[in-house]
């Protein structure tokens, strides 16, 4: 019987290099959009509890449309889902890039995420289905290229443009980008699929976003709203719910909105769970040390994006490296490795102090991305090559919708600890300073007392900013012990269990 996933001699490079410019763009895009969200606030006189709805309402969205791309993907033709993606996408742009009221541009938003959560695991499927075993970590490590290079320049770019234009230039440079790789991807992608019989479940897919939408804006506002709000506790509930009865609904369909049959295979199994553990743990650099550099430094946003990039450039170079050795040696050696130098890094993270040197935090980081460099992109291949090809879609899926959780879940755990750790530190350090000054001679003037209170919250900051860092290191330490378990898999023989009807045939991408 010939292999499922035996490939075409030639991958279908032009194809390819325009699927990852329109990915590129959607994920600079959310970079970019960051460090705007001050001047945005000003601009169109907003909270911040307002404003966060540009970043939280788009993985809201992510979080509701993936699940739904392996039935897309099976559906419809890789030129019918990246045209319509790249569509929604640059029209989310400009009607973004033109708004002076928030629900507009909100409206902008959420039509960009729309059309970026596509993008990613169509992408992801092509160069599954398009590379051999052997050379998918070669091709994986550029696309890895491609993409890393985004949060390399994001911060920087955007802290630039955000100096000298208005925030709408934002959007406005990436408009006319957007409209040149729609007209490419339209002349260029030509593929074929054959008629599949395979519908959308609306109660599947009604279920799935409640389920998936639900923990990540609960986990997501656990920061802001504190974790006794209704809305937190209650939103994880229903979601939580939901879910459970999602995933068992999924195990008895025949052709599911989400194949939750492909963590049978171990491997796969154990790099979600790596991959989750390790986005939890990414997240403390993402998060934590803008705080430190801006609000307990007093760095620029621009100087803070200048610190981050030389770390950020690292992993993107590192990536198409990674990729060859991961051809050579595997999943298991380059995890371990990476881990290792992620956990030793982070646990390093923790021992900031109010006068750590620019060199040393540059140096430190620059590390860290280095060891990250070595496991994200290996880990995720070494299981997706586990599976049978035409679970490659739910493969996909499942992976960046987990990120999506992962990312929510780390971020709320870390801003919880991190707050409540501060709070603490505060009132024990106040409590002390208060008592120092009880024993002066004379008593302090008001301009003191101000200032020890100043030093007092800088200090409890920084207290639960490394204390973050020490519970990020055994995060890290997790998934550094799961990387041990790691072997260099088979790729599984199909099972046969599903309708021959929902078998995707977007190898066809090679053949044209």
């Amino acid at each position: 019987m010939e292999n499922a996933h035996k490939q075409a001699s030639k991958p279908p490079y032009g194809i390819i290099a325009v699927l990852m410019v329109g990915a590129f763009i959607a994920f600079l895009n959310n970079t970019l959009l960051n460090i705007a969200l001050p001047s945005i606030m000003k601009d169109l006189k907003i909270e911040a509890a307002t404003v966060q709805w540009l970043t939280t309402g788009f993985m809201l969205v992510n979080g509701i449309l993936i699940p739904t791309t392996a039935f897309l993907i099976q559906k419809y033709t890789v030129r019918r889902i990246f045209l319509s993606a790249m569509m929604l996408f640059t029209v989310g742009t400009i009607i973004a890039g033109t708004a002076h009221v928030f629900p507009v541009l909100l409206t902008g938003r959420m039509l960009q995420a729309s059309g970026s959560a596509i993008l990613m695991p169509t992408l992801m499927n092509v160069m599954l289905v398009s590379f051999p075993v052997e050379k998918r970590g070669a091709a994986m490590g550029v696309f890895g290229l491609i993409l890393m290079s985004a949060p390399a320049i994001g911060p920087t770019l955007s802290g630039w443009i955000i100096e000298h234009y208005d925030w709408r230039m934002l959007f406005h440079f990436i408009t006319p980008i957007g409209i040149v790789v729609i007209l490419i991807g339209f002349f260029l992608i030509r593929d074929k699929k054959e008629k599949v019989d395979i519908r959308l479940d609306f109660v599947s897919l009604l279920l799935s976003s409640i389920g998936f939408g639900g923990i990540l804006y609960g986990f997501s506002s656990a920061g802001s709203k504190g974790w006794d709000s209704p809305y937190v506790y209650g939103t994880i509930a229903i979601g939580a719910v939901s879910l459970t009865v999602f995933i068992l609904t999924q195990l008895k369909k025949a052709q599911p909105l989400l194949n939750f049959r492909i963590y049978k295979y171990p491997m796969f199994a154990l790099s979600s769970a790596i991959t989750m553990v390790l986005n939890m743990a990414l997240f403390s650099g993402m998060l934590l040390l803008p705080i430190y550099v801006q609000t307990i430094r007093g760095i620029s946003p621009m100087d803070a994006g200048l610190m981050l990039l030389p770390g950020a450039i690292l992993m993107s170079l590192m990536s198409p490296i990674t990729g060859k050795l991961f051809d050579k040696f595997g999943g298991r050696v380059l995890a371990i490795i990476g881990l290792a130098i992620t956990t030793i890094t982070t646990y390093e993270f923790s021992k900031l102090q109010l006068d750590t040197s620019y060199t040393h935090l540059i140096i430190l980081y620059s590390v860290r991305m280095f060891g990250m460099s070595m496991v994200m992109m290996p880990v995720s291949t070494n299981g997706l090559n586990q599976l049978p090809a035409r679970f490659y879609p739910h493969g996909t899926a499942m992976n960046n919708t987990l990120n999506q959780v992962a990312g929510a879940i780390g971020t709320a755990l870390l801003v919880t600890i991190m707050s409540t750790h501060t709070a603490t530190r505060a009132k024990e350090l106040g409590e002390a300073a208060k008592a120092s000054m009880g024993h002066m001679a004379t008593p302090p003037t008001p301009a003191a007392i101000a200032e020890m209170k100043q030093q007092v919250m800088m200090k409890a900051m920084l207290d639960g900013i490394n204390y973050s860092f020490v519970v990020a290191t055994g995060i890290a330490a997790v998934a550094l012990i799961l990387a041990f378990f790691i072997k260099r898999p088979k790729q599984a023989e199909d099972p046969g269990d599903f309708k021959p009807a929902e078998k995707p045939v977007a190898r066809k991408l090679a053949e044209n």
